[in-house]
């Protein structure tokens, strides 16, 4: 899909990939295909379906650029590769070339599987011309509330329930945040279904919100 200067592709589970004008960019591979090699890959935190050492080494190449939470530094150790690591954290940001890139808190707000003190993440990209908002592993949380990049704005948001928001939080969490396009993800592989993301998207479209699925590459 493209939204401006930005190419958006669904990985499945939580797992994107993002082409800009210049950089490609993963967030969060899980059990892909080996493909186009990544300049960045951004992992939200050390959980194995989003922190997958041999996901990662399908697609990194010397100097791929892989922002992570310190949980997964013992994973991410393993790669042979010469590649280079930053630790990320709730509200820092990151600036390379004409990509913007912020840690945005993740976490459960009434389950035991994403604790706030843990410093999960998702992450906020800005390009020239758009936003991506993907909200790692997470509850409908009060940051939502504060992101507003004021360009074309897509969000990435879980469906699933169990570990994470189930499609009515996820639409209710659209509806604060309010963006240009919301996709569903975190369903159809460890838990959840299309059924959830089918009833996001209904439900987004009920409060005005613009929502698609997209088919997995």
């Amino acid at each position: 899909m493209k939204i401006k200067d930005i190419e958006i592709s669904w990985l499945g589970h939580a797992g994107f990939k993002i082409k800009t004008t210049s950089k490609t960019i993963y967030i969060d591979p899980y059990q892909i295909a080996p493909g186009e090699k990544a300049d960045i890959i951004l992992i939200t935190h050390g959980h194995f379906d989003h922190c997958s050492i041999e996901d990662i080494r399908k697609i990194i190449k010397p100097g791929t650029k892989i922002f992570c939470t310190p949980d997964c530094q013992s994973t991410i150790a393993k790669i042979d590769t010469k590649v280079e690591i930053q630790l990320t954290y709730p509200e820092k940001e990151f600036c390379i070339g004409e990509i913007k890139i912020k840690a945005i808190p993740s976490y459960n707000t009434n389950k035991k599987f994403h604790s706030k003190n843990e410093n999960y993440v998702g992450y906020l990209i800005q390009t020239k011309e758009a936003a991506i908002y993907h909200a790692g592993d997470t509850d409908l949380i009060k940051e939502m509330q504060y992101i507003n990049p004021r360009k074309e704005f897509v969000v990435l948001l879980p469906v699933g329930g169990t570990y994470t928001m189930n499609a009515e939080e996820a639409a209710k969490a659209a509806g604060i945040i309010k963006p240009s396009l919301a996709i569903p993800m975190h369903y159809g592989s460890i838990v959840g279904s299309p059924d959830d993301a089918k009833k996001f998207v209904e439900l987004c479209k009920k409060k005005g919100i613009r929502a698609e699925i997209l088919e997995k590459e």
